[in-house]
């Protein structure tokens, strides 16, 4: 069988994709990534990549559509838009990809495309080529409901009518977020397998603190929705913890803060308290599937989402990132009930299927 495994140009979209994109290489599968961006970039291991944009520029992308409707651009900033704001942005993105992606698809003739929830070109392509499109929930927002609000983006919408596809019907929705914290949503249901992240991980953290360890992380792109870090350095000497500042750049740091570059952040969690970040889908997860009490800085995009995803399930806090307290960071460590709700949450995650469990589903649509 072969497999197009088709993500938007931005790493947080592809590495999502991967651990199934590897289950179906590891099953004798041939498995070829087609992405832009930086994501052509990331170590994808034996299974290829093919690059249909280039360099990317996202502000250049973001930029008109806001200037276009300034108060949606201001609600989206905010983490208050719903999915309109990004529907729009990912549309025009996938207007862009779609004539390589579906270019790729004819010559290549895959008999499956695995998309992730923001890579429509994806499914257009599988529609194109007359193949079952399979799409994977990505983050903790409905996949299915992703796909729809690109796909009505108007950009998008003339490339689709360009190639006489008139909907974009993925034949399985793979649902990865935790039903305790998402709710039931139709299709089969996958573990999340959160990246590793780049870098080495230093020997103090690869084992217990004296104290409750209490790491710190902020976004590698814009808009981050505020970054936790000063706020955390302020507090901190009230807090009786351990800061690890991920990727700090604080020239004077209180007794009980240190800080590092870029790390393996599932790895550091296992000896870690609780993590205070940005609220992006990849830093939840990984903090999710670690059973690890979390505050989440409400910001832009679907980080208000997750925020209040987090603090309804009762796994975490959520606080804007200049109103981080110590009473804030005392409780995220103290807090037996935060902990207890965390481990349930994983628990959960880890008794979901594996992603090689999902290989004779795919594997069922191409018969």
């Amino acid at each position: 069988m072969k497999v197009l495994a088709v993500a938007a140009p931005l790493v947080g979209h592809l590495t999502p994709l991967l651990p199934l994109a590897g289950a179906l290489r590891a099953a004798g599968h041939d498995v070829l990534i087609v992405t832009g961006g930086d994501a052509a970039s990331v170590d994808t291991g034996d299974i290829p990549v093919r690059d249909v944009l280039g360099a990317l520029s996202m502000g250049r992308i973001a930029a008109p559509i806001a200037l276009a409707r300034p108060r949606l651009a201001a609600l989206e900033m905010s983490g208050r838009a719903g999915t309109r704001m990004v529907g729009r942005l990912f549309g025009a993105i996938n207007a862009r990809m779609a004539d390589g992606v579906v270019a790729l698809a004819r010559q290549w003739r895959p008999d499956l495309v695995l998309q992730e929830s923001l890579a429509a070109s994806g499914a257009l392509a599988a529609a194109v080529v007359g193949v079952p499109a399979v799409l994977q929930e990505s983050n903790l927002w409905d996949g299915a409901d992703l796909l729809a609000v690109t796909a009505a983006d108007a950009r998008l919408r003339r490339v689709l009518d360009h190639y006489r596809v008139d909907a974009l019907r993925p034949a399985v929705t793979i649902r990865t977020g935790p039903p305790s914290m998402v709710g039931e949503r139709p299709g089969p249901r996958m573990r999340a397998v959160p990246s590793s992240g780049a870098g080495e991980l230093p020997g103090w953290l690869a084992e217990p603190g004296a104290r409750p360890r209490v790491l710190v992380s902020h976004s590698t792109i814009g808009p981050s929705g505020g970054d936790p870090t000063a706020a955390v350095v302020a507090a901190a000497d009230r807090v009786d913890a351990e800061f690890v500042l991920v990727r700090g750049r604080v020239k004077t740091l209180p007794s009980n803060v240190r800080a590092t570059g870029w790390i393996p952040l599932d790895r550091a969690l296992r000896h870690a308290a609780a993590l205070v970040h940005h609220g992006g889908a990849g830093s939840l997860v990984q903090a999710l599937a670690r059973g690890v009490p979390q505050l989440v800085v409400p910001g832009a995009g679907d980080r208000r989402y997750n925020a209040e995803l987090v603090v309804r399930r009762g796994v975490g806090l959520a606080a804007p990132a200049k109103r981080i307290t110590a009473d804030d960071l005392t409780r995220l460590v103290e807090d037996a009930a935060l902990r207890r709700a965390g481990q349930d949450v994983a628990a959960e995650i880890a008794a979901l299927p594996e992603p090689a469990s999902l290989v004779p589903t795919l594997e069922a649509l191409t018969h």
